[in-house]
């Protein structure tokens, strides 16, 4: 579901924007009021369910998107039919950033969990990218976070055995959240996906890690993680 939201009233805070809790995450949040004055489109607050699409792989996109609440997921689909979790994106986070090559979407966006996202129609984004100095070392610096988290994905995730594997995203996890707590951990389909193993290699490895006390349950799929524990076996080789 789409809410529009006209730029100046958002500046005015009449939306929520001025005391949004990712403000300072955000692409726009080095924009000054004067900048805002150069956008006549309006954005979208988009809502999506858990499971619903946010684009899909080859859609000729027109807009960006930041993930103001949730997580969403982006995948590929590999050769023989299975698919693959190359990223996951948190609050703060830019979604789409190839559209501004004029390239098509290259990934499925599905929310894992409810999401609240803003969209930046492309138009909005190019004009303040070639007027507003500020808004161009934000865009660089997504491109230069985007790559150095597929850099980490590739050689956290996609290497070692299947408990350095979940370790390490348990790890990242946590530290991504801030806290020793995981909430919502994924299906064991997701996970999976996310590092390259069987859906019943992932399982067992999750029922283990709960045997063993490297994973506390503290209610519905809410664990709290055993973070000097599952470093010992994120760094074995």
């Amino acid at each position: 579901m789409a809410t529009g939201i006209n730029i100046q009233a958002a500046w005015a805070g009449a939306s929520g924007c001025r005391s949004c809790g990712i403000r300072q995450m955000a692409l726009f949040a080095d924009l000054q009021e004067a900048d805002f004055a150069l956008i006549h489109v309006p954005i979208d607050e988009l809502r999506l369910p858990a499971g619903a699409p946010l684009y899909h792989l080859g859609d000729q996109g027109s807009a960006l998107f930041t993930l103001r609440s949730g997580m969403i997921k982006l995948v590929q689909s590999l050769p023989d039919g299975a698919q693959r979790i190359v990223r996951l994106r948190r609050p703060g986070d830019t979604l789409g950033l190839e559209v501004l090559l004029s390239l098509p979407y290259e990934h499925d966006a599905v929310a894992v969990q409810d999401a609240v996202l803003c969209r930046l129609p492309l138009e909005v984004v190019t004009r303040l990218q070639r007027e507003t100095p500020r808004l161009h070392t934000q865009l660089m610096r997504r491109w230069h976070q985007a790559v150095r988290e597929a850099d980490e994905w590739l050689t956290g995730l996609s290497t070692g055995n299947a408990r350095c594997r979940v370790a390490r995203l348990l790890l990242h996890l946590a530290e991504t959240g801030g806290s020793d707590e995981i909430s919502d951990l994924f299906t064991r389909e997701d996970l999976g996906a996310i590092l390259g193993i069987t859906t019943e290699t992932a399982s067992r490895t999750i029922a283990e890690f709960r045997r063993s006390a490297l994973l506390e349950t503290l209610g519905r799929n809410h664990f709290r993680c055993n973070l000097p524990a599952l470093r010992q076996v994120a760094d074995q080789v």
